[in-house]
């Protein structure tokens, strides 16, 4: 995990975060609490709180900009694994927060 996402967690309170259902435990090998997700059609889910405005992860914990932390971090899904850090994705997230852009890590 980047040292900025640990201040930021702008992207979990600004996007829907997706992804197929087999990624919740409701699977054999998926990880993602499926008590913390909302189906959004017949074979995605989302997590709760991404569904709607305002955005707010469910697993988000903190402040967005000051410290924040994902109870589920270790069983988050492949649309949280793939995110990265200073992406345009990232910096459009920082911005609906008034916060700076930052560059890409490697």
């Amino acid at each position: 995990m980047s040292q900025h996402c640990l201040s930021c967690g702008a992207c979990c309170a600004a996007f829907r975060v997706s992804f197929y259902w087999a990624e919740t435990d409701a699977h054999p090998s998926g990880t993602v609490p499926q008590a913390l997700t909302q189906a959004i059609s017949p074979h995605h889910v989302c997590m709760q709180g991404t569904e709607k405005n305002p955005v707010h992860c469910i697993a988000l914990e903190g402040e967005v900009g000051k410290q924040v932390s994902c109870n589920i971090y270790a069983l988050r899904s492949s649309t949280c694994r793939e995110f990265n850090a200073g992406s345009e994705a990232c910096n459009r997230a920082r911005a609906i927060h008034r916060l700076p852009a930052i560059a890409a890590e490697n």
